[in-house]
């Protein structure tokens, strides 16, 4: 009960409220703070990202452990507050900025109670880099997470795992109930450990293709990616499933992720 009376103890210091715009559900149980913080000083990195430290339930212990996170804060708030303990911290919506500029060393890291509106979004930007944030380790509504880590030929399999699995390993850390946080959510929450894969050759165009491939879930993966290919690498796909021992009858639901990278590189 600690960390809850901590937690209003500053949001009144600083005269705040949650604010649902930002999407802020401060994270309160201590066991699982426990575990995200030992999950990335377990991992041996260089820079350090926080988006979104929020009151500190993150930052805090991270500080007490030896870890000094380059914060990404949207609420303007918040950006004083952290900024007068001396932090550095981009006041940017973690969805537009560009990492490129952040000049991140080898083997970064990314920690973050994410907001769940910015959470499929910004892992399937970070599937395209920058290369040196090698490791991630973020909250999800757990129905999200479920997805990015969904097999084939089931209902939560689609565009989210494919995308997560040919760039990243994952792992679960830890779940999280909605009385964990303040105010609590509605969902249950999950933390998903990522380690970047070294991939060559997936970039927009395969993003485009595999929305594309699960665009309508019923329909067969051959007339689905007529709607995103033109005619001449369109018809190259039959051909291509044949190689791979697939009918165009197959949907895209049935494919592994290491399939549909196959048969995009096979049509492009």
């Amino acid at each position: 009960m600690s960390h809850i009376f901590d937690l209003k103890a500053r949001l009144a210091e600083m005269g705040m409220v949650p604010k649902k715009a930002f999407g802020q559900n401060f994270l309160v149980n201590p066991g699982v703070i426990q575990k995200i913080v030992q999950t990335a000083a377990s991992y041996p990195h260089s820079d350090l990202i926080e988006i979104g430290p929020g009151l500190g339930a993150l930052t805090e212990p991270m500080l007490k452990s030896e870890m000094k996170p380059r914060l990404i804060e949207l609420d303007r708030e918040l950006v004083d507050y952290w900024r007068g303990r001396g932090m550095e911290v981009l006041d940017a919506d973690a969805l537009q900025i560009n990492w490129n500029d952040l000049n991140l060393r080898e083997n970064s890291m990314l920690v973050s109670n994410l907001p769940y509106q910015i959470s499929t979004s910004l892992v399937i930007d970070r599937c395209f880099g920058p290369a040196n944030l090698k490791y991630m380790i973020l909250m999800f509504q757990k129905e999200v997470a479920q997805r990015l880590m969904a097999e084939p030929r089931t209902k939560e399999y689609g565009l989210l795992s494919v995308m997560a699995q040919l760039h990243f390993k994952m792992r679960k850390v830890a779940d999280a109930a909605p009385r964990d946080f303040f105010p609590p959510p509605k969902i249950a929450s999950r933390v998903l450990l990522f380690e970047r894969l070294s991939q060559e050759g997936l970039g927009k165009p395969f993003l485009t293709f595999a929305k594309g491939a699960f665009a309508f879930r019923r329909k067969f993966l051959n007339k689905n990616l007529g709607g995103v290919l033109d005619k001449a690498r369109h018809a190259k796909v039959p051909d291509a499933l044949a190689e791979m021992g697939l009918t165009v009858k197959a949907r895209a639901e049935e494919l592994t992720p290491q399939q549909l990278q196959e048969l995009f590189k096979k049509v492009y």
